[in-house]
């Protein structure tokens, strides 16, 4: 009897979470079903694949040689779908483009559709998520193309340099520092608003005041920008965050948007695939594309 393709994902989402009931709550059923799943995998492969303990699931040495496979082989099942669907839909090829916050609210949507408007053959999927999660979903084949912050883990893909984009500070027009731009160390005697913990910008900020031995209070965490803009405009604090997208908002919350002075709040952008495709492939030419967007001249805060 072969392993069905929905515990091959269980078993990975196990092994990626290392805990049995977050990857049962993942896959969307009960802890003793998704136990009695991987059971069964473990049956039919006659070889055991986790070492259970109270802090969570280890993979064995099988485990870790299945949990490559397994994630082949639910990449290659994936593509399929997604290519015949689409061929069912008169095209020809289906890309998935993952990219994070910052790039998906400044640049990569636009990008992103200058390349469908010349090639009516394909078909982009795009999605916004966290870098991690991005470069995650990539290694994992969920995703042709992940767009991430340079110091995500990118480890074992193929990466190229995308765009960059600068940081700013976002604060009520009547708390606004004096000056065009201002440095990270001045807001931190203030009250910060910023995005969850799990983001790699929050991440950032933290390092850079632990940088500068010095505290941050971080007193409001949302998941979006605009939140970040919302909460600022109701005197929670200051906002960081891009200055393309912070600009977007700065008008109709009457905000006051200043760039970071510091060499750090330039950050580039990075795309990351599996491998490094063939250079006539639609995902070949997708990414050729968003490298020519990246070298074409840029608009401020862009």
């Amino acid at each position: 009897m072969l392993p069905d393709i929905d515990s091959l994902a269980l078993f990975v989402r196990a092994a990626e979470l290392r805990n049995l009931t977050r990857a049962a709550e993942a896959s969307h059923i009960t802890v003793p079903a998704a136990s009695r799943r991987l059971t069964q995998l473990e049956h039919q492969f006659n070889a055991t694949l986790f070492a259970r303990h109270s802090r969570g699931l280890q993979l064995t040495p099988a485990g870790e040689h299945l949990l490559r496979l397994a994630r082949n082989v639910i990449a290659d099942v994936q593509h399929m779908r997604a290519e015949m669907v689409n061929y069912a839909a008169g095209n020809f090829a289906v890309l998935r483009v993952h990219g994070n916050t910052s790039a998906m609210s400044q640049f990569l949507p636009g990008d992103v559709a200058r390349f469908q408007g010349d090639h009516a053959g394909a078909r982009i999927v795009l999605e916004e998520c966290w870098s991690d999660e991005a470069a995650r979903r990539v290694r994992a084949g969920e995703a042709d193309v992940g767009v991430v912050v340079e110091g995500c883990d990118v480890s074992g893909l193929w990466v190229r340099p995308y765009r960059s984009d600068r940081l700013a500070a976002v604060t009520r027009e009547a708390d606004a520092p004096v000056g065009e731009t201002v440095a990270f160390a001045d807001l931190l005697d203030r009250d910060l608003v910023g995005l969850e913990g799990s983001s790699t910008l929050t991440r950032l900020i933290t390092a850079q005041a632990s940088a500068q031995s010095r505290p941050m209070a971080l007193r409001v965490q949302v998941r979006s920008f605009e939140a970040v803009c919302r909460a600022v405009q109701a005197g929670l604090g200051v906002g960081i965050l891009p200055l393309a997208a912070a600009g977007s908002f700065a008008h109709a919350l009457q905000l006051k948007v200043l760039p970071l002075a510091d060499d750090w709040a330039v950050r580039r952008m990075q795309l990351c695939t599996r491998a490094q495709p063939a250079a006539q492939t639609p995902l070949g030419t997708l990414l050729a594309h968003l490298e020519a967007c990246a070298a074409a001249p840029q608009e401020q805060g862009s």
